[in-house]
């Protein structure tokens, strides 16, 4: 499948390791058995990730159920030089993925979805959670009181 231009642009530019020629690297997080998508996390934002596990108490369940399904479930790969992003059929067959693909972009994540499912679950819920507010509800507002990490 191709991955649109701006998603590998952010793929690119949080890989460490790539420079211009080179195909840039991502993990794809599968093992979460209620998700109904693929979440595809950059080489800086999986880092991330790692580091806060192993900061974690050795032994601890929390530690052994993250490493799971971040180490033991997940699938390093790349875009190849065309653009694409291959997708293992297990991968595939996962989300229920036999033609098209829904993108979805989560900050230095992206998500990947079979686009009848994320119109039936995700769009749903949004339309649900809008209809909990007031007419003149401003989403923007959220963001008064959020501070930026530095």
């Amino acid at each position: 499948m191709s991955i649109p231009a701006s998603f590998r642009r952010v793929l690119e530019a949080s890989d460490p390791n790539w420079t211009e020629g080179l195909s840039p690297e991502l993990v794809i997080v599968y093992g979460d058995h209620r998700r109904k998508f693929l979440e595809c996390y950059t080489i800086e934002a999986i880092d991330e990730v790692d580091a806060k596990i192993d900061a974690m108490p050795r032994g601890a369940m929390e530690r052994k159920m993250l490493q799971r399904l971040f180490h033991g479930q997940s699938h390093p790969t790349n875009v190849d030089e065309t653009g694409r992003l291959v997708l293992p059929a297990k991968l595939r067959q996962k989300i229920g993925l036999e033609g098209e693909a829904f993108f979805i972009a989560n900050g230095d994540t992206f998500q990947i979805w079979n686009p009848e499912t994320y119109e039936a679950e995700e769009v749903a819920k949004t339309e649900e959670w809008l209809d909990e507010l007031p007419e003149d509800f401003d989403p923007l507002s959220f963001l008064d009181g959020a501070t930026l990490e530095g």
